[in-house]
């Protein structure tokens, strides 16, 4: 997929001009603090969200196209939202490692191609904060094959993600996009210490 084209083709069907539903509804419930990360932003709406709860958000993306989308739309009032162009599943990306208190993340995990996978864990993993947490919201039961997005299952996340994360919650979101009804589930999951194993 090349995400660059896609964007600069106005070919992004996944941009629908607002945050995510379900992480609007979690959030209404639920405090999100400190610092953010928010990989595969687009153009930055889930990233403008998040710093309105007065979240240091900081929103990275793999098309420059979408980053400089991102940064058209207004600051918001509270917190701090940046955009940056990076390779999130590259080593050698330059973010800080251990370094945020949250990833917050819409379909990233679903979007990138299954071989990707564990380099995304990893990714996630060394960008938190010990006892840093992972809210992802994943598509788990799409019903046509193919991608992206590429489904997952929830028997799927858990082999996955537990070598380097303990589950807290999973539910299914009450709200989501147009046309997405039924088809994500959230996911709550802390950071595990390696170092202790």
């Amino acid at each position: 997929m090349d995400w660059e084209r896609s964007y600069q083709n106005n070919e992004i069907p996944w941009e629908k001009g607002q945050p995510a539903p379900p992480l609007v509804e979690y959030l209404e419930k639920n405090k999100i603090s400190g610092h953010v990360l928010v990989p595969g932003c687009g153009t930055g709406h889930d990233v403008r969200l998040l710093a309105s709860r007065g979240c240091h958000t900081h929103g990275i993306d793999i098309s420059s196209t979408a980053i400089d989308l991102a940064h058209q739309y207004p600051k918001p009032e509270f917190g701090t939202a940046t955009y940056r162009l990076v390779d999130f599943l590259a080593s050698d990306n330059n973010l800080p490692t251990r370094h945020y208190d949250f990833v917050v993340e819409h379909t990233c995990f679903c979007a990138i191609q299954p071989s990707q996978r564990s380099a995304y864990i990893k990714a996630v993993h060394r960008s938190l904060k010990p006892g840093g947490y992972l809210l992802a919201i994943l598509f788990t039961h799409l019903e046509e094959p193919g991608g992206p997005p590429y489904s997952t299952t929830p028997a799927e996340i858990e082999t996955y993600f537990t070598p380097m994360f303990t589950i807290e919650q999973y539910w299914r979101p009450t709200r989501f996009h147009e046309g997405r009804d039924n088809e994500e589930s959230m996911y709550l999951m802390k950071r595990r210490d390696l170092s202790k194993h």
